[in-house]
Protein backbone atom coordinates (compact mmCIF):
# COMPACT_ATOMS: atom_id res chain seq x y z
CA UNK A 1 0.00 0.00 0.00
CA UNK A 2 2.80 2.12 1.13
CA UNK A 3 4.30 1.54 -2.43
CA UNK A 4 1.67 2.63 -4.43
CA UNK A 5 0.89 5.59 -2.16
CA UNK A 6 4.33 7.20 -2.62
CA UNK A 7 4.85 6.41 -5.95
CA UNK A 8 0.95 8.20 -6.50
CA UNK A 9 2.33 10.97 -4.21
CA UNK A 10 5.50 11.48 -6.01
CA UNK A 11 3.82 11.26 -9.33
CA UNK A 12 1.81 14.03 -8.12
CA UNK A 13 4.68 16.06 -6.93
CA UNK A 14 6.22 16.11 -10.61
CA UNK A 15 2.69 17.18 -12.20
CA UNK A 16 2.88 20.30 -9.78
CA UNK A 17 6.44 21.26 -10.80
CA UNK A 18 5.55 20.63 -14.78
CA UNK A 19 2.50 22.81 -14.24
CA UNK A 20 3.96 25.82 -12.58
CA UNK A 21 6.95 25.63 -14.67
CA UNK A 22 4.37 26.01 -18.01
CA UNK A 23 2.58 28.27 -16.51
CA UNK A 24 5.17 30.78 -16.10
CA UNK A 25 6.47 30.45 -19.29
CA UNK A 26 3.03 30.72 -20.67
CA UNK A 27 2.51 33.72 -18.59
CA UNK A 28 5.36 35.18 -20.29
CA UNK A 29 4.57 34.33 -23.93
CA UNK A 30 1.36 35.71 -23.64
CA UNK A 31 2.36 39.35 -23.71
CA UNK A 32 4.34 38.83 -26.90
CA UNK A 33 2.56 35.65 -28.54
CA UNK A 34 4.18 36.40 -32.38
CA UNK A 35 7.47 36.70 -31.20
CA UNK A 36 7.38 32.92 -29.40
CA UNK A 37 4.50 31.33 -30.54
CA UNK A 38 6.85 29.26 -33.71
CA UNK A 39 9.09 28.03 -30.53
CA UNK A 40 6.45 27.62 -28.02
CA UNK A 41 3.15 27.94 -29.15
CA UNK A 42 0.79 28.94 -26.57
CA UNK A 43 -2.23 27.01 -27.60
CA UNK A 44 -0.22 23.97 -26.90
CA UNK A 45 1.18 25.68 -23.28
CA UNK A 46 -2.19 26.88 -22.25
CA UNK A 47 -3.76 23.44 -21.67
CA UNK A 48 -0.88 21.47 -20.69
CA UNK A 49 -0.40 23.68 -17.65
CA UNK A 50 -4.40 23.64 -16.91
CA UNK A 51 -4.13 19.44 -17.81
CA UNK A 52 -1.09 19.05 -15.13
CA UNK A 53 -2.58 20.91 -12.81
CA UNK A 54 -5.70 19.42 -12.49
CA UNK A 55 -3.99 16.10 -12.40
CA UNK A 56 -1.85 17.33 -9.74
CA UNK A 57 -5.07 18.34 -7.56
CA UNK A 58 -6.61 14.68 -8.47
CA UNK A 59 -3.79 12.71 -7.98
CA UNK A 60 -2.42 13.77 -4.72
CA UNK A 61 -5.52 13.71 -3.48
CA UNK A 62 -6.02 9.91 -4.34
CA UNK A 63 -2.46 9.63 -2.88
CA UNK A 64 -3.58 10.67 0.59
CA UNK A 65 -6.42 9.15 0.08
CA UNK A 66 -5.30 5.38 0.01
CA UNK A 67 -2.90 6.43 3.17
CA UNK A 68 -5.55 7.70 4.80
CA UNK A 69 -8.35 5.41 4.11
CA UNK A 70 -6.44 2.33 4.18
CA UNK A 71 -5.50 3.70 8.54
CA UNK A 72 -9.00 4.54 9.10
CA UNK A 73 -10.83 0.82 8.11
CA UNK A 74 -7.38 -1.23 8.82
CA UNK A 75 -8.30 -4.00 6.75
CA UNK A 76 -7.03 -7.24 8.39
CA UNK A 77 -5.96 -9.25 4.58
CA UNK A 78 -5.54 -5.56 2.39
CA UNK A 79 -5.21 -6.76 -1.33
CA UNK A 80 -3.75 -3.60 -3.42
CA UNK A 81 -4.47 -5.14 -6.96
CA UNK A 82 -7.32 -2.62 -7.31
CA UNK A 83 -5.19 0.35 -6.62
CA UNK A 84 -2.19 -1.18 -8.39
CA UNK A 85 -4.06 -1.43 -11.27
CA UNK A 86 -5.98 1.66 -10.89
CA UNK A 87 -2.49 4.07 -10.19
CA UNK A 88 -1.34 2.29 -12.69
CA UNK A 89 -3.99 3.28 -15.44
CA UNK A 90 -4.24 6.94 -14.21
CA UNK A 91 -0.58 7.72 -14.17
CA UNK A 92 0.26 6.25 -17.99
CA UNK A 93 -3.18 7.94 -19.18
CA UNK A 94 -2.38 11.14 -17.34
CA UNK A 95 1.45 11.04 -19.40
CA UNK A 96 -0.24 10.10 -22.73
CA UNK A 97 -2.72 13.13 -22.61
CA UNK A 98 0.56 15.55 -21.85
CA UNK A 99 2.06 14.10 -24.43
CA UNK A 100 -0.62 14.53 -26.79
CA UNK A 101 -0.99 18.13 -26.51
CA UNK A 102 2.90 17.97 -27.11
CA UNK A 103 2.08 16.33 -30.58
CA UNK A 104 -0.84 19.07 -31.11
CA UNK A 105 -2.91 16.14 -30.34
CA UNK A 106 -6.45 17.89 -29.62
CA UNK A 107 -10.42 17.08 -29.56
CA UNK A 108 -11.78 17.35 -25.99
CA UNK A 109 -13.63 20.51 -24.65
CA UNK A 110 -13.27 23.24 -22.19
CA UNK A 111 -10.50 21.98 -19.13
CA UNK A 112 -10.64 18.45 -21.01
CA UNK A 113 -9.10 19.22 -24.02
CA UNK A 114 -7.71 16.30 -24.52
CA UNK A 115 -8.79 13.40 -27.35
CA UNK A 116 -11.80 12.38 -25.77
CA UNK A 117 -10.58 8.57 -26.15
CA UNK A 118 -8.53 8.99 -23.10
CA UNK A 119 -11.53 9.25 -20.79
CA UNK A 120 -12.50 5.76 -21.18
CA UNK A 121 -9.14 4.87 -19.12
CA UNK A 122 -9.56 7.87 -16.58
CA UNK A 123 -13.17 6.57 -15.92
CA UNK A 124 -11.77 2.89 -15.54
CA UNK A 125 -8.75 3.89 -13.25
CA UNK A 126 -11.46 6.11 -10.91
CA UNK A 127 -14.15 3.32 -11.09
CA UNK A 128 -11.62 0.71 -9.84
CA UNK A 129 -10.21 2.98 -6.90
CA UNK A 130 -14.10 3.52 -5.84
CA UNK A 131 -14.56 -0.33 -6.14
CA UNK A 132 -11.32 -0.74 -3.25
CA UNK A 133 -13.14 2.09 -0.98
CA UNK A 134 -16.64 0.66 -0.93
CA UNK A 135 -15.46 -2.36 -0.60
CA UNK A 136 -13.55 -1.01 2.51
CA UNK A 137 -16.54 0.84 4.02
CA UNK A 138 -18.98 -2.15 3.55
CA UNK A 139 -17.31 -4.48 5.14
CA UNK A 140 -16.72 -2.24 8.42
CA UNK A 141 -19.96 -1.17 8.37
CA UNK A 142 -21.48 1.47 11.41
CA UNK A 143 -21.09 4.53 12.17
CA UNK A 144 -19.28 6.57 9.83
CA UNK A 145 -17.42 9.75 10.52
CA UNK A 146 -18.20 13.11 8.15
CA UNK A 147 -14.77 12.88 6.30
CA UNK A 148 -15.88 9.01 4.99
CA UNK A 149 -18.99 10.33 3.83
CA UNK A 150 -17.15 13.24 1.83
CA UNK A 151 -14.57 10.87 0.27
CA UNK A 152 -17.38 8.63 -0.25
CA UNK A 153 -19.12 11.63 -2.02
CA UNK A 154 -16.34 13.03 -4.35
CA UNK A 155 -15.62 9.59 -5.56
CA UNK A 156 -19.86 9.37 -6.50
CA UNK A 157 -19.59 12.45 -7.78
CA UNK A 158 -16.79 12.17 -9.71
CA UNK A 159 -17.78 9.21 -12.34
CA UNK A 160 -20.86 11.13 -12.89
CA UNK A 161 -19.52 14.82 -13.50
CA UNK A 162 -17.45 13.49 -15.42
CA UNK A 163 -19.64 11.13 -17.50
CA UNK A 164 -21.42 14.61 -18.12
CA UNK A 165 -18.71 16.33 -19.21
CA UNK A 166 -18.32 14.25 -22.11
CA UNK A 167 -22.10 13.98 -23.13
CA UNK A 168 -21.40 16.42 -25.87
CA UNK A 169 -19.97 12.88 -27.58
CA UNK A 170 -23.40 12.56 -28.35
CA UNK A 171 -24.90 14.24 -31.27
CA UNK A 172 -28.10 15.46 -29.19
CA UNK A 173 -25.94 17.52 -27.15
CA UNK A 174 -23.42 18.48 -29.88
CA UNK A 175 -25.61 19.50 -32.40
CA UNK A 176 -27.24 22.69 -29.81
CA UNK A 177 -25.20 24.48 -28.97
CA UNK A 178 -27.30 26.37 -25.88
CA UNK A 179 -27.34 22.58 -24.76
CA UNK A 180 -23.96 21.78 -25.31
CA UNK A 181 -22.52 25.05 -23.18
CA UNK A 182 -24.97 24.84 -20.41
CA UNK A 183 -24.37 20.64 -20.13
CA UNK A 184 -20.31 21.66 -19.91
CA UNK A 185 -20.49 24.38 -17.53
CA UNK A 186 -22.72 22.59 -15.45
CA UNK A 187 -20.61 19.77 -15.47
CA UNK A 188 -17.55 21.55 -15.17
CA UNK A 189 -18.67 23.37 -11.74
CA UNK A 190 -19.86 20.20 -10.32
CA UNK A 191 -16.40 18.35 -11.31
CA UNK A 192 -14.53 21.53 -8.99
CA UNK A 193 -17.53 19.75 -6.38
CA UNK A 194 -16.27 17.10 -6.87
CA UNK A 195 -12.67 16.98 -5.90
CA UNK A 196 -13.76 19.53 -2.91
CA UNK A 197 -15.39 16.68 -1.34
CA UNK A 198 -12.51 14.48 -1.26
CA UNK A 199 -9.84 17.55 -0.33
CA UNK A 200 -11.93 18.84 2.28
CA UNK A 201 -12.40 15.40 3.58
CA UNK A 202 -8.64 15.03 3.70
CA UNK A 203 -8.22 18.16 5.56
CA UNK A 204 -10.92 17.11 7.99
CA UNK A 205 -9.19 13.90 8.34
CA UNK A 206 -5.34 15.63 9.34
CA UNK A 207 -7.28 18.11 11.70
CA UNK A 208 -8.42 14.95 13.66
CA UNK A 209 -5.07 13.72 13.96
CA UNK A 210 -3.14 16.75 14.81
CA UNK A 211 -5.40 17.77 17.30
CA UNK A 212 -6.72 14.15 18.81
CA UNK A 213 -10.09 15.26 18.99
CA UNK A 214 -11.74 12.96 16.49
CA UNK A 215 -15.32 13.33 18.11
CA UNK A 216 -15.49 16.47 15.93
CA UNK A 217 -15.91 14.21 13.16
CA UNK A 218 -19.02 13.21 14.18
CA UNK A 219 -20.70 16.05 15.72
CA UNK A 220 -23.94 17.46 14.24
CA UNK A 221 -22.30 20.95 13.03
CA UNK A 222 -19.50 18.61 10.67
CA UNK A 223 -22.60 16.68 9.13
CA UNK A 224 -24.55 19.83 8.63
CA UNK A 225 -21.67 21.47 6.71
CA UNK A 226 -21.57 18.34 4.68
CA UNK A 227 -24.86 18.31 3.33
CA UNK A 228 -24.58 21.90 2.96
CA UNK A 229 -21.78 21.64 0.76
CA UNK A 230 -23.34 18.48 -0.67
CA UNK A 231 -26.08 21.02 -1.87
CA UNK A 232 -23.55 23.13 -3.21
CA UNK A 233 -22.19 20.59 -5.64
CA UNK A 234 -25.88 19.61 -6.56
CA UNK A 235 -27.60 22.64 -7.77
CA UNK A 236 -24.64 25.97 -6.82
CA UNK A 237 -23.25 25.32 -10.72
CA UNK A 238 -26.54 27.31 -11.89
CA UNK A 239 -24.70 30.40 -11.61
CA UNK A 240 -21.95 29.01 -14.09
CA UNK A 241 -24.88 29.40 -16.63
CA UNK A 242 -26.69 33.06 -15.74
CA UNK A 243 -25.28 34.22 -19.19
CA UNK A 244 -27.13 31.44 -21.13
CA UNK A 245 -30.97 31.21 -21.65
CA UNK A 246 -32.20 28.97 -18.64
CA UNK A 247 -35.73 28.52 -17.24
CA UNK A 248 -36.17 31.62 -14.06
CA UNK A 249 -36.62 28.75 -11.55
CA UNK A 250 -33.43 27.73 -12.81
CA UNK A 251 -31.68 30.89 -11.99
CA UNK A 252 -33.67 31.50 -8.84
CA UNK A 253 -32.56 28.20 -7.11
CA UNK A 254 -29.20 28.40 -7.86
CA UNK A 255 -28.77 32.04 -6.74
CA UNK A 256 -30.65 30.75 -3.64
CA UNK A 257 -28.32 28.04 -3.51
CA UNK A 258 -25.42 30.40 -3.88
CA UNK A 259 -26.00 32.38 -1.27
CA UNK A 260 -26.14 29.78 1.10
CA UNK A 261 -22.71 30.46 1.15
CA UNK A 262 -22.43 33.36 3.54
CA UNK A 263 -23.49 30.23 6.34
CA UNK A 264 -19.96 29.31 5.68
CA UNK A 265 -18.56 32.80 6.01
CA UNK A 266 -20.16 33.43 9.03
CA UNK A 267 -18.93 30.07 10.84
CA UNK A 268 -14.99 30.84 9.62
CA UNK A 269 -15.46 34.32 11.10
CA UNK A 270 -17.04 33.02 14.29
CA UNK A 271 -14.50 30.18 14.59
CA UNK A 272 -11.73 32.97 14.02
CA UNK A 273 -10.88 32.91 18.32
CA UNK A 274 -10.60 29.17 18.16
CA UNK A 275 -7.95 29.18 15.36
CA UNK A 276 -5.92 31.93 17.30
CA UNK A 277 -5.87 29.83 20.22
CA UNK A 278 -4.97 26.52 18.20
CA UNK A 279 -2.20 28.20 15.93
CA UNK A 280 -0.55 28.72 19.20
CA UNK A 281 -1.12 25.01 20.31
CA UNK A 282 0.31 24.09 16.47
CA UNK A 283 1.94 26.55 15.09
CA UNK A 284 5.28 23.83 15.07
CA UNK A 285 3.64 21.64 12.98
CA UNK A 286 3.92 22.24 9.42
CA UNK A 287 0.90 20.75 8.22
CA UNK A 288 -1.60 22.76 10.67
CA UNK A 289 0.41 26.14 8.45
CA UNK A 290 -0.61 25.10 5.60
CA UNK A 291 -3.89 23.69 6.74
CA UNK A 292 -4.23 27.23 8.43
CA UNK A 293 -3.53 28.94 5.16
CA UNK A 294 -5.96 27.04 3.38
CA UNK A 295 -8.67 28.31 5.50
CA UNK A 296 -7.69 31.79 5.07
CA UNK A 297 -7.87 31.55 1.28
CA UNK A 298 -11.52 29.28 1.62
CA UNK A 299 -12.68 32.96 3.73
CA UNK A 300 -11.26 35.12 0.83
CA UNK A 301 -12.62 33.28 -1.87
CA UNK A 302 -16.01 32.35 -0.25
CA UNK A 303 -16.14 36.34 -0.39
CA UNK A 304 -15.20 36.12 -4.11
CA UNK A 305 -17.48 33.48 -5.14
CA UNK A 306 -21.12 35.03 -3.37
CA UNK A 307 -19.87 38.37 -5.27
CA UNK A 308 -19.79 36.39 -8.10
CA UNK A 309 -22.89 34.55 -7.60
CA UNK A 310 -24.99 37.56 -7.96
CA UNK A 311 -26.15 38.44 -11.43
CA UNK A 312 -26.05 41.88 -11.53
CA UNK A 313 -21.94 41.28 -10.99
CA UNK A 314 -21.86 38.26 -12.70
CA UNK A 315 -22.70 40.12 -15.66
CA UNK A 316 -19.31 42.03 -15.51
CA UNK A 317 -17.09 39.69 -13.68
CA UNK A 318 -17.77 36.32 -15.83
CA UNK A 319 -15.36 35.83 -18.70
CA UNK A 320 -12.87 38.20 -17.18
CA UNK A 321 -9.67 37.61 -15.17
CA UNK A 322 -11.87 38.00 -12.15
CA UNK A 323 -12.92 34.32 -13.09
CA UNK A 324 -9.28 33.15 -13.51
CA UNK A 325 -8.72 35.14 -9.65
CA UNK A 326 -11.53 32.75 -8.06
CA UNK A 327 -10.06 29.46 -9.93
CA UNK A 328 -6.41 29.94 -9.16
CA UNK A 329 -7.55 31.18 -5.67
CA UNK A 330 -9.51 27.13 -5.26
CA UNK A 331 -6.80 25.52 -6.68
CA UNK A 332 -3.63 27.39 -5.56
CA UNK A 333 -4.32 28.91 -2.08
CA UNK A 334 -7.43 26.20 -0.91
CA UNK A 335 -6.31 23.08 -3.10
CA UNK A 336 -2.76 22.95 -2.96
CA UNK A 337 -2.10 23.88 0.60
CA UNK A 338 -4.28 21.37 1.91
CA UNK A 339 -2.70 18.50 -0.50
CA UNK A 340 0.64 20.11 0.59
CA UNK A 341 -0.29 19.25 3.93
CA UNK A 342 -1.46 15.94 3.45
CA UNK A 343 2.05 15.12 1.54
CA UNK A 344 4.04 16.10 4.40
CA UNK A 345 1.69 14.69 6.93
CA UNK A 346 2.30 11.82 5.41
CA UNK A 347 6.06 12.17 3.92
CA UNK A 348 6.99 13.41 7.37
CA UNK A 349 5.80 10.01 9.19
CA UNK A 350 7.80 7.88 6.82
CA UNK A 351 11.11 10.40 6.95
CA UNK A 352 11.63 13.39 9.70
CA UNK A 353 15.02 14.31 9.23
CA UNK A 354 15.05 16.07 6.06
CA UNK A 355 11.45 18.00 6.74
CA UNK A 356 13.20 19.11 10.17
CA UNK A 357 16.62 20.33 8.67
CA UNK A 358 14.56 22.39 6.29
CA UNK A 359 12.10 23.63 8.85
CA UNK A 360 12.76 27.36 8.68
CA UNK A 361 13.40 27.35 5.08
CA UNK A 362 9.99 25.50 4.38
CA UNK A 363 8.23 28.27 6.76
CA UNK A 364 9.39 30.62 4.85
CA UNK A 365 8.63 29.23 1.88
CA UNK A 366 4.61 29.15 2.73
CA UNK A 367 5.00 33.06 4.19
CA UNK A 368 6.27 34.09 0.67
CA UNK A 369 4.47 31.31 -1.33
CA UNK A 370 1.05 33.22 -0.06
CA UNK A 371 2.03 36.67 0.19
CA UNK A 372 3.09 36.06 -3.56
CA UNK A 373 -0.54 34.58 -3.91
CA UNK A 374 -2.54 37.09 -2.90
CA UNK A 375 -0.56 39.30 -4.69
CA UNK A 376 -1.38 37.58 -7.78
CA UNK A 377 -4.88 37.12 -6.76
CA UNK A 378 -5.69 40.61 -6.16
CA UNK A 379 -4.19 42.03 -9.14
CA UNK A 380 -6.35 39.52 -11.61
CA UNK A 381 -9.17 40.81 -9.92
CA UNK A 382 -8.43 44.50 -10.92
CA UNK A 383 -6.87 43.40 -14.35
CA UNK A 384 -11.00 41.75 -14.23
CA UNK A 385 -12.61 44.87 -13.01
CA UNK A 386 -11.16 47.05 -15.87
CA UNK A 387 -12.09 44.34 -18.39
CA UNK A 388 -15.60 44.41 -17.51
CA UNK A 389 -15.97 47.75 -16.55
CA UNK A 390 -14.73 48.59 -20.29
CA UNK A 391 -16.18 45.87 -22.15
CA UNK A 392 -19.76 45.76 -20.36
CA UNK A 393 -20.44 49.49 -19.78
CA UNK A 394 -18.24 51.36 -22.07
CA UNK A 395 -17.81 49.18 -24.85
CA UNK A 396 -14.73 49.76 -25.90
CA UNK A 397 -12.25 47.72 -28.51
CA UNK A 398 -10.60 44.59 -27.14
CA UNK A 399 -7.39 45.79 -27.85
CA UNK A 400 -7.82 49.42 -26.08
CA UNK A 401 -9.14 47.54 -23.41
CA UNK A 402 -6.19 44.89 -22.67
CA UNK A 403 -4.01 48.24 -22.41
CA UNK A 404 -5.43 49.08 -19.38
CA UNK A 405 -5.36 45.49 -18.38
CA UNK A 406 -1.94 45.01 -19.40
CA UNK A 407 0.36 46.77 -15.88
CA UNK A 408 -1.80 44.41 -13.50
CA UNK A 409 -1.18 41.21 -15.95
CA UNK A 410 2.53 41.58 -15.68
CA UNK A 411 2.01 42.05 -11.40
CA UNK A 412 0.35 38.56 -11.79
CA UNK A 413 3.16 36.99 -13.85
CA UNK A 414 5.81 38.55 -11.54
CA UNK A 415 4.26 37.07 -8.49
CA UNK A 416 3.24 33.89 -10.47
CA UNK A 417 7.38 33.36 -10.60
CA UNK A 418 7.49 33.82 -6.74
CA UNK A 419 4.95 31.64 -6.35
CA UNK A 420 6.00 28.69 -8.88
CA UNK A 421 10.00 28.91 -7.08
CA UNK A 422 8.52 28.41 -3.18
CA UNK A 423 6.25 25.58 -4.34
CA UNK A 424 8.73 24.06 -6.48
CA UNK A 425 11.21 24.18 -3.55
CA UNK A 426 8.64 22.31 -1.15
CA UNK A 427 8.18 19.77 -4.07
CA UNK A 428 11.44 19.21 -4.56
CA UNK A 429 12.09 18.57 -0.86
CA UNK A 430 9.26 16.14 -0.47
CA UNK A 431 10.60 14.42 -3.74
CA UNK A 432 13.72 14.31 -1.69
CA UNK A 433 12.81 12.54 1.31
CA UNK A 434 13.38 8.80 2.01
CA UNK A 435 10.17 6.55 1.91
CA UNK A 436 11.67 3.11 2.00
Amino acid sequence: MNNISFRMLRFALILLITALSIGVVAAFIFFDIGTFNQYLPFYKLRPMHVSASVFWIFTAAQGGLYVYSNEYFKPEKNNPFLLNISSAIWMATTILILLSFVLGNFGGREYWEFPPIFAIPLLLSWLLLAIHFFKMLFKKGGKFPVFIWMWSTGLIFFLLTYTEANLWLFPWFRENIIRDITVQWKANGAIVGSWNQIIYGTAFYLMTKISGDEDVAFKWQSFFFYFLGLTNLIFNWGHHTYNLPAANWIRNVSYIISMTEWVFLINIMQSFKSKLSESKKFANIIPYRFLLASEIWVFLNLILAILMSIPAINIYTHGTHITVAHAMGTTIGINTMILFASIFYIFSNKDQSLIQKNKSNINLAIWISNISLLIFWVALIIAGIIKGYYTVSQNVAFETTMQHVRPFLWIFAISGVFIAATLTYLSVILLKTKTR
